[in-house]
């Protein structure tokens, strides 16, 4: 068969096509959504099959989605050959773990490794992430699972005694504290080269915010030298294969808005060990509306991020902050990096909120250095902060990394208006989000929700609360009509 690339997309999964009538299909049992192996000069994947009667096909060729094709890496025309896969034993082991076993280390390896080989159709990885979110993982298997996820890909070596990182788990739009800590860190001195995800269920990660700034799709070799030179980084960790089983899982995670712990504790360690950080300061935001909603289970975290840390190598420390609301103005890549460059600036118009939670932290990463005296860690940080150490510090990442226009605030803009006189109760964080994501964020770096009132604050009736920024009419008209359904994103009382 000769290869043909069609360029559709389908999200990280190795999709081919064969016509109905070709030999093949009729000869060998190949049937739609067969799992397929195309090998040829060494190199092969497994991918799913879809059987078409449309004439884009000749009988010879197969086809090959645009994901498929990019991996291979093969010129079309190329002629390969076409198989039935050896069957992957580890789904016998994702049967087990359905079935409540406890999986061992060797288990979780095989597992892992046949993620990152794609072995796995979208059904059979689904089946994995839903088993190890419903079934409740031992702790020891987080540590496998982060383990194996990290022992995979490429791993950073930095030669240095220290390497800090920061990350919080997410679940409060606009807490894009990240951003404020790495400038602060880095000028104090500390490595802390930062890798991010893009967004999973949010309306904006470190990465997509940083984006707006400046390019975060870095080389390793760039990103190293960067470091090197800077002490820090702002970049995309999806650029290169640190822990690359946890970038196509999250793959899965994403459509279905799932974020279990277990899952979510192994993705963030693997990448943090694989980024070769040797002290980590994890933020745990708890609230009723924020990802951990109880004192209690927030405490359980904590201690589970902390034992699976000490069983990898990783010294890491876990902080429970404020959760009950969104963190600074702005909800959406462009909103978020604004809010950023005035805490930086020291602008007096900068989002208080934002400012004293990126000090705490960031005090807390420099207290890892034990030459600052316990306590003394926030001081340093303000410090660096007023005297302009830390603005100038951003400027040069960004330059560094490659600087580009900033994006602006998307140009459709409707508010949200107070139905009545009050003081603002309660503002929620996953209706915010939602409203946000419906505007367009992040795929639309300039589109999101500017807050104007947060839970605590005076209103008047007829007053706005919120602004919508959007791209597309569309999505305005999808914002404003989820923000109509759910007034309970701002409650006034």
């Amino acid at each position: 068969m000769r290869i043909k690339r069609l360029k559709i997309d389908t999200y990280r999964e190795y999709i081919l096509y064969l016509r109905r009538d070709c030999d093949l299909c009729r000869a060998q049992g190949f049937g739609a959504l067969s799992k397929v192996e195309v090998m040829a000069n060494g190199r092969g994947i497994v991918g799913v099959l879809d059987v078409v009667d449309e004439p884009f096909l000749d009988s010879d060729q197969i086809g090959l989605c645009e994901y498929a094709y990019q991996k291979l890496g093969l010129p079309e025309g190329t002629e390969v050959n076409v198989r039935h896969p050896d069957p992957v034993r580890s789904v016998e082991l994702i049967r087990k773990k359905i079935r409540g076993e406890v999986l061992r280390r060797e288990d979780y390896r095989y597992i892992v490794q046949d993620i990152v080989s794609n072995r796995y159709s979208k059904v059979e990885l689904t089946a994995f992430v839903v088993s190890t979110a419903q079934g409740a993982m031992e702790r020891d298997e987080i540590v496998y699972l982060a383990d194996a996820m990290a022992e995979t890909g490429e791993s950073l070596e930095w030669g240095r005694e220290m390497v800090v990182d920061k990350h919080c788990i997410g679940g409060v739009p606009g807490n894009r504290t990240t951003m404020v800590v790495v400038p602060i860190v880095a000028a104090y001195g500390l490595t802390i080269p930062k890798t991010s995800s893009r967004a999973i269920t949010s309306p904006s990660g470190t990465a997509d915010t940083m984006e707006a700034l400046a390019e975060v799709s870095l080389s390793l070799e760039r990103l190293k030298a960067i470091v090197e030179q800077e002490s820090g980084c702002l970049a995309w960790g999806g650029s290169f294969a640190l822990s690359p089983a946890d970038d196509i899982i999250i793959g899965v995670e994403r459509p279905l808005n799932m974020d279990a712990p277990g899952q979510m504790i192994a993705s963030i360690l693997s990448k943090k060990k694989a980024a070769g950080s040797t002290h980590v300061l994890i933020d745990i935001p708890v609230g009723p509306t924020a990802k951990v909603a109880s004192f209690t289970q927030a405490v359980q975290l904590r201690k589970l991020f902390e034992y699976v840390g000490d069983r990898m190598g990783v010294h890491v420390e876990a902080l429970l902050t404020d959760g009950s609301q969104p963190i600074g103005r702005g909800v959406g890549p462009a909103l978020e990096a604004r809010d950023v460059m005035q805490v930086l600036r020291c602008d007096p118009d900068a989002p208080q909120d934002l400012l004293d939670k990126s000090l705490d932290l960031a005090g807390r990463i420099i207290e890892f250095d034990p030459a600052v005296r316990g306590g003394r860690g926030r001081a340093t940080a303000e410090e660096i902060l007023r005297n302009g150490a830390a603005h100038e510090k951003m400027l040069r990442l960004i330059a560094a990394q490659g600087a580009r226009e900033p994006v602006r605030p998307g140009p459709l803009v409707r508010e949200g208006l107070a139905a009545r006189t009050g003081t603002v109760a309660s503002v929620a964080n996953h209706l915010v989000a939602k409203c946000a994501k419906l505007a367009g964020a992040p795929v639309d770096l300039g589109a999101g929700l500017d807050l104007l009132k947060k839970a605590g604050e005076a209103v008047r009736e007829g007053e706005p609360l919120f602004r919508v920024h959007a791209e597309h009419e569309a999505d305005l008209g999808f914002a404003w009509d989820y923000w109509q359904r759910h007034p309970e994103m701002i409650v006034i009382q």
